[in-house]
């Protein structure tokens, strides 16, 4: 596979600017705020083969069963390793690949890594560039959890910010969403964006959140397609983005409660392949 050369910059010009943008993917009456946050505090470039960088990342392994959620809270049919079958950096790029086999009672396999205790933060520009697999029952996923290390606070209290979520059997859509008490599960702050004359399984895209006090800006390749604020939330619930600092998650999920499960015509393996993840203030 012929892989687009990567951008190796790993700063940018320091710049922070306000500025009030109207764009055509919301309603004629909405603006929206927007923040540029643009000096690097946090990469991985994925630039050496191998192992993930375990200074950056861990691993969620198994089925969920451990942590009390079986299929991981959303009836998911993958079993997360850290093998090389399943995970690995090469040629520039983290390669996440769900299988088809038998494993610890699981008929698929893929893998999750999380920077959970390692690199936790509040507000800021997440991104990363990525080309996603296709086909039914795949859903590969890059987003962020609130931090419930003390085990005092819980799903969907810590709060959750996908930055992009994917349905493997609809290659030209991408979602954003927020849980929170009161909008979660099937019932998030949700927005698509579509792309137009292209797919995201066969070239790499830009997924992206710009995320201050008290709005979460969605973006894919610099298009700015979201703005979520409180005043977005349900009448009664709470805004859980402001206080807790949150962890940046990647993964490849078969199967689920956001989209249905593989059928015999879903082709494995399918591979996520990351360019890099970087954070910006």
């Amino acid at each position: 596979m012929n892989f687009i050369n990567k951008y190796k910059s790993h700063m940018r010009l320091s710049l922070f600017a306000f500025a009030i943008v109207f764009f055509s993917n919301c309603e004629n009456n909405e603006t929206q705020i927007t923040t540029t946050k643009s000096e690097l505090v946090w990469a991985d470039e994925f630039d050496t083969n191998g192992g993930v960088d375990q200074s950056k990342w861990k691993f969620d392994l198994g089925d969920g069963s451990a942590q009390g959620l079986p299929g991981w809270g959303n009836n998911e049919l993958q079993y997360y390793t850290n093998r090389s079958e399943n995970i690995e950096v090469k040629d520039g790029m983290l390669h996440i690949t769900a299988k088809r086999e038998t494993f610890m009672g699981a008929n698929y396999t893929s893998a999750k890594i999380l920077t959970k205790g390692l690199y936790e933060t509040t507000y800021g520009r997440f991104e990363a560039r990525i080309k996603l697999p296709w086909g039914k029952g795949l859903w590969p996923a890059f987003w962020m959890l609130g931090d419930d290390s003390n085990g005092t606070v819980a799903w969907p209290n810590i709060g959750e910010i996908d930055i992009m979520e994917y349905r493997g059997q609809q290659p030209t859509i991408t979602h954003g969403s927020v849980h929170g008490p009161g909008y979660s599960g099937g019932n998030p702050i949700t927005k698509s964006y579509e792309l137009t004359n292209d797919r995201f399984d066969t070239g790499f895209h830009i997924f992206g959140i710009e995320w201050g006090e008290n709005y979460i800006n969605y973006y894919v390749d610099d298009v700015l397609y979201n703005q979520i604020t409180p005043a977005d939330l349900p009448e009664g619930t709470e805004w859980v983005f402001n206080s807790n600092q949150f962890y940046i998650i990647l993964n490849l999920a078969v199967g689920g409660n956001f989209l249905d499960n593989p059928d015999a015509n879903t082709v494995f393996p399918q591979t996520m392949i990351v360019d890099y993840v970087r954070v910006y203030k």
